[in-house]
């Protein structure tokens, strides 16, 4: 008789967690930016927009964590992927779902198992992806 253990979901600790991280990294670098948590299933957990961070950003960082979900992978590493050359050019259009190609999602694991995201938005990709990264190493 074989066992098997469960994967423990993320929980609105762990979203805590995520949100406090990633809202530490983009204040130490001035930022202001909001940041959204999914759970495995797609559902929110968690969501803060700094009271100066632009309105759009509540909208991009809820994208952007489900972009990483939803394609299992940093939202850093799909932009190439869907420029007019890339295979998934269509992508975006093809889906009526509310995929985001721009860095700042990153998907979270725990023992090798997709557990939810993190998306952040508000500052240039680059730096929402530092944040969303951050934050997830300090859920480790």
């Amino acid at each position: 008789m074989s066992t098997t253990t469960a994967v423990v979901p993320l929980t609105i600790q762990d979203a805590e967690i995520l949100v406090t991280a990633a809202r530490r990294a983009a204040e130490s670098a001035g930022v202001n930016v909001s940041v959204t948590v999914l759970d495995a299933g797609g559902h929110l957990l968690a969501f803060r927009r700094d009271d100066r961070a632009v309105l759009i950003s509540g909208e991009t960082s809820t994208r952007k964590a489900y972009t990483a979900l939803q394609l299992n992978a940093p939202t850093a590493d799909l932009v190439e992927l869907v420029k007019p050359d890339g295979p998934f050019h269509s992508l975006p259009t093809a889906l009526d779902r509310p995929l985001l190609f721009i860095a700042g999602g990153i998907p979270v694991h725990r023992d090798g198992h997709l557990i939810g995201a993190v998306g952040v938005g508000g500052g240039a990709p680059e730096q929402d992806h530092g944040f969303a990264t951050a934050a997830v190493a300090e859920l480790v």
